[in-house]
């Protein structure tokens, strides 16, 4: 369940992102619903994780899942250039998410 945790934090973290661009500077008040939601949920499910998760380990694991969800919304729905060199560093983070979680499965 912990691992979930962390999970639901990377795909609300990408969420409370994109609802930020969404707000362009804040001028914009519907998109804040969504980025409060987020941000709010990004707060409770990584504080949850970090009851038994320790700190770095989350953290990498968390951050690496926004900046992968991040590239793929840049990618999919802002019509951002997909670029081959993008692709391989995206995978390099994929790779030291997926050791964290092998190499501390008990954590």
């Amino acid at each position: 369940m912990k691992w979930l945790f962390i999970v639901f934090a990377g795909f609300l973290e990408v969420g409370w992102i994109y609802s930020l661009k969404s707000t362009e500077g804040f001028t914009r008040f519907l998109p804040l619903i969504p980025y409060a939601l987020c941000g709010l949920g990004v707060s409770f499910f990584l504080s949850q994780s970090l009851k038994t998760i320790p700190i770095g380990i989350a953290y990498s694991i968390w951050t690496g899942i926004a900046v992968i969800g991040c590239n793929i919304i840049g990618v999919v729905v802002e019509r951002q250039t997909f670029q081959v060199e993008r692709l391989f560093f995206i995978a390099l983070i994929l790779c030291g998410v997926i050791g964290l979680h092998i190499y501390f499965p008990k954590s």
